[in-house]
């Protein structure tokens, strides 16, 4: 079935997308190419297909709107003459996922405060909530000069 194109079962295998998801795909116009079919009007996937959607397959995973893959898709659907709006569309998304990196390092950085806080409660053998004690006030600083 090399030579004649893959069913959707077999893209659905390839890809991890369920055959539903791939029939929604096509309908949404997120494909870079038309789906050709078979004489009995089955779906005939080439290897460029299975390429494209391993490709969606990530830029969803990234939250890319399905909205801005359908554009993309239609770009290259076009042809060449679009390849600067097709790179401001990828560009727009590379901001935002740099943008989700900070945000998830900010969380990151949190978590390890907080993990590295249990262990130093829980090694030196402490009881309670290492979040919920109290805060004794800093001591006051008295001046030297009699002030």
């Amino acid at each position: 079935m090399a030579d004649m194109g893959l069913s959707i079962g077999q893209v659905a295998q390839r890809t991890g997308l369920s055959v539903h998801t791939l029939r929604l795909y096509e309908r949404e116009g997120l494909l870079a190419s038309e789906v050709r079919r078979d004489g009995s009007g089955r779906r005939v996937y080439s290897a460029w297909d299975v390429e494209w959607l391993a490709n969606c397959v990530k830029f969803r995973a990234s939250g890319m709107p399905l909205t801005t893959i359908s554009r993309l898709a239609q770009l290259v659907r076009a042809g060449s003459g679009n390849e600067a709006e097709r790179l401001e569309l990828l560009r727009a998304h590379q901001r935002h996922i740099i943008e989700q990196f900070a945000q998830l390092r900010d969380c990151l950085d949190l978590i390890n405060v907080k993990v590295a806080s249990y262990e130093r409660h829980l090694s030196a053998g402490a009881s309670g909530d290492p979040w919920h004690e109290e805060r004794l006030p800093a001591p006051e600083k008295h001046r030297i000069d009699g002030a």
